[in-house]
């Protein structure tokens, strides 16, 4: 084990300047001296930058964060409290869940960026306590098509940030079994990678990352601390001026296989009464794991860092702090049990070394030998820092559209349908190893993953959701609509919905208007998850994304679990048996604005988005789960992007087969663009065995939901027809283009 000495070169000069490319502002930089009673060292200048930006405090937004609901009978572990939260599903056991953000260091480097963003979340679900048995992820980028530099760059970040994806989820074997994709100019050279990872555990195996017990030892388990990453969560926290740019950090660099070996060994640590308290070593590295540990237990923490296991020589304390290397966790053991940890690392050839000592005086201490280099009050470092109440001004509401643009709908389905957005993502997820442990029941693609516990005999539905387009016209409505379409898709594939974890990606909030966003996008948030009885566990706030042209579309990514309860209710998104009936649950719809037919036709982001009922749409719910729970339902897929015309298609899909299907909505007084087209929400498509079709309507009108036969399941062919017109398509050229379009676009 390298446990060389550190360098103790002289600090440098703590100028404005420095301060400043710390993050630091100068009323931040009096509060540091009034708390330390003194001027900051260099290290403790860069401990405060880290600890202080929003990705480790949320200074900008944790006032608004309040706004979510957090409790429940279901909730072990609110929001907050740990390193995730954690849900109740019955029977003694639970789940543990969270979204995060690896956005800025895959715009740097998209393979490592990426994969470290798995190995990251991966750490706070067996910090935790639990098994991870699934990932999940929501993926933006620039576009994708045509041969211009920008779209040569997007391809190539793309790429790169599912390869690493790939490569981490792959290699530590835990399947990566859904999730989202889109492509969209605002996007351009600032991709969104945000990853979500699910663990099980009992209820009485929940560990807590505190530092507890007066004089207990401190241990560094995992990778040897070396210089990648340094101060990564800084940087990514705050405006990058062009000349910060050029001293962004090293991206952190994985190694899934170890992240294996730490997995095992932490779990088979957590079996034993050994620890006291357990800390993954993410963003800022030892001072985070260190001052929060020491917080939340309410004591002290003091560090050698000459004991630190290191990878590189001349290593000063600064860069030890600040190192974001991955696989690596702090762990409070408990006075005389230290030999079973070390027993345990040696089984798994890990390094490992005492570090330190649990104090009772509240300070972060960090030593080099009997040199102390950095002595920081521990909760005012990690709870205490400012907290700031942004400037907001609202953006123009949306104006109405005028006119309704039209076209041939016989060439604009092929359109959309070849749209990256919209297209099959079958060039991502063939990449990942989804059916590793044998737990995936429903292949990705369908409206929602599902996966086995087959230990707790539980089975479980995940989602994530955000149109993007809807919440940079109207972000309230916007965020709003992506928790019901998440509650939506669970209901689709027959799951009650349980819990919400999100990442807020946004970007400047010292721009008001950003700011606007961001908090009309967490007030949506709050009301979708109260309609649907789904606490917030946690989550990830991503701001600063931008790019010269502007900030991101606000993207408020929802990600979703729900429970079903039999097997027999596990149901997917494509048409069955030919002969089968096909009926619409829901209205027709009309509503154009935001549409992917006017972006992906028109190139135009206008118009007032969708409006969402959350009664209807909890009672469309409640009928899809009563109608496949009855086992009348043979597929249900909901209308989301590109409208009926959309659904109805990918609903002929069935793997690498196909079946059509013959369609008529009769008189509806629509423009074929909108019948076809509009996104208004609230609406499923299901098949029926013909015997159980008129006890469908039946059920649907019983409960108040708009219920309609539209057509019949079978032939090579999708035929529509609606006043007096028809419209046809073979299957198995619009399958070839939804399939084929990323690949195109890749190759």
């Amino acid at each position: 084990m390298n446990t060389t000495a550190v360098s103790l070169p002289p600090d440098p000069e703590i100028t404005p300047a420095v301060i400043a490319k710390h993050g630091i502002t100068p009323d931040e930089y009096a509060l540091i001296q009034k708390i330390l009673g003194r001027k900051p060292n260099f290290t403790e200048l860069g401990i405060f930058s880290v600890m202080w930006s929003e990705h480790c405090s949320y200074k900008n937004s944790k006032p608004e964060l309040k706004k979510f609901p957090t409790t429940g009978p279901t909730v072990l572990v609110k929001a907050g409290e740990e390193n995730a939260g954690v849900i109740d599903v019955g029977d003694g056991w639970a789940i543990a869940f969270k979204m995060e953000s690896h956005n800025h260091p895959s715009a740097i480097e998209p393979f490592q960026g990426a994969a470290t963003g798995v190995g990251g979340i991966i750490r706070d679900i067996f910090t935790m306590g639990a098994r991870p048995v699934f990932n999940l992820n929501s993926l933006r980028f620039g576009s994708i098509t045509g041969d211009s530099a920008s779209a040569k760059t997007n391809r190539r970040l793309f790429s790169g940030v599912v390869a690493g994806i790939a490569h981490y989820g792959n290699c530590i074997g835990i399947p990566t079994i859904g999730g989202e994709v889109y492509f969209d100019d605002s996007y351009e050279g600032n991709p969104l990678v945000n990853v979500l990872c699910l663990g099980v555990l009992k209820h009485e195996e929940i560990a807590r990352g505190a530092a507890k017990g007066i004089g207990n030892p401190v241990f560094y388990v995992g990778a040897e601390t070396g210089r990648d990453g340094l101060a990564g969560a800084a940087f990514a926290s705050r405006e990058l001026t062009e000349e910060s740019k050029q001293d962004r950090p090293a991206v952190q660099v994985g190694d899934p296989f170890k992240e294996k070996l730490l997995l095992e060994a932490c779990l088979e640590l957590l079996t034993t009464d050994a620890v006291a308290g357990i800390q993954d070593m993410g963003a800022a590295g030892l001072t985070c794991s260190t001052c929060e540990t020491a917080s939340r237990g309410n004591t002290g923490v003091e560090i050698d860092l000459e004991k630190v296991p290191k990878r590189e020589v001349g290593m000063t304390p600064y860069e030890i702090m600040l190192s974001e290397s991955q696989e690596r966790m702090l762990i409070i053991v408990e006075k005389g049990k230290e030999d079973i940890v070390r027993r345990i690392f040696e089984k798994w050839d890990l390094p490992y070394a005492e570090v330190g000592t649990v104090k009772d005086d509240g300070m972060m201490r960090v030593k080099v030998g009997e040199v102390t280099v950095a002595e920081i009050p521990a909760r005012q470092l990690a709870d205490e820092a400012p907290i700031y109440h942004r400037e907001t001004q609202a953006k123009p509401a949306p104006a109405p559209l005028c006119e309704i643009p039209k076209t041939d709908v016989s060439l604009a389905l092929g359109k959309l349908l070849a749209d990256p957005s919209i297209a099959s993502k079958e060039w991502v997820y063939r990449q990942y190893d989804h059916m590793v442990r044998d737990g995936t029941m429903v292949l990705p693609g369908s409206d929602a993953a599902v996966f086995i516990v087959r230990e707790a005999n539980k089975i479980l539905a995940s989602t994530s959701d955000c149109n993007a387009i809807y919440c940079l016209l109207d972000p309230r409505e916007g965020a709003r609509l992506a928790v019901a379409e998440a509650a939506r898709n669970l209901a689709c594939s027959g799951a009650i919905p349980l819990a919400v974890t999100d990442n807020l990606n946004f970007g400047n909030p010292h721009k008001p208007e950003n700011f606007w966003q961001l908090r009309e996008c967490v007030e949506g948030i709050a009301e979708g998850c109260a309609a649907f009885n789904t606490p917030v566990t946690g989550g990830n706030v991503s701001l600063y994304n931008e790019n010269p042209a502007g900030a991101i579309d606000p993207t408020p990514t929802i990600a979703m679990v729900g429970i079903i309860k039999d097997e027999s209710h596990v149901t997917t998104s494509s048409f069955k048996n030919a002969g089968d009936t096909v009926i619409l649950l829901g209205e027709l719809g009309d509503e154009m604005g935001g549409s992917h037919y006017l972006k992906v036709l028109f190139g135009r982001k206008e118009g007032i988005p969708p409006r969402i009922n959350f009664e209807r749409e909890r009672a469309l719910h409640n009928t899809l789960r009563g109608l496949i729970g009855r086992g009348l339902l043979a597929s249900a897929h909901d209308c989301a992007e590109g409208g009926l015309a959309v659904t109805l298609a990918e609903s002929c899909f069935c793997g690498t087969q196909t079946i059509g299907a013959e369609i008529d909505f009769g008189t509806t007084g629509l423009a074929p663009e909108v019948l076809l087209f509009n996104e208004s929400q609230t609406r499923v498509v299901v098949s029926a065995k013909p015997e159980d079709a008129e006890a469908v309507l039946v059920f649907a009108h019983e409960k108040g939901i708009p219920a309609r036969r539209i057509g019949t399941v079978g032939g090579a062919q999708l035929g529509l027809k609606a006043d007096g017109a028809e419209t046809r398509w073979n299957v198995a050229d619009l399958q070839s283009t939804w399939r084929g379009s990323i690949a195109a676009c890749m190759a």
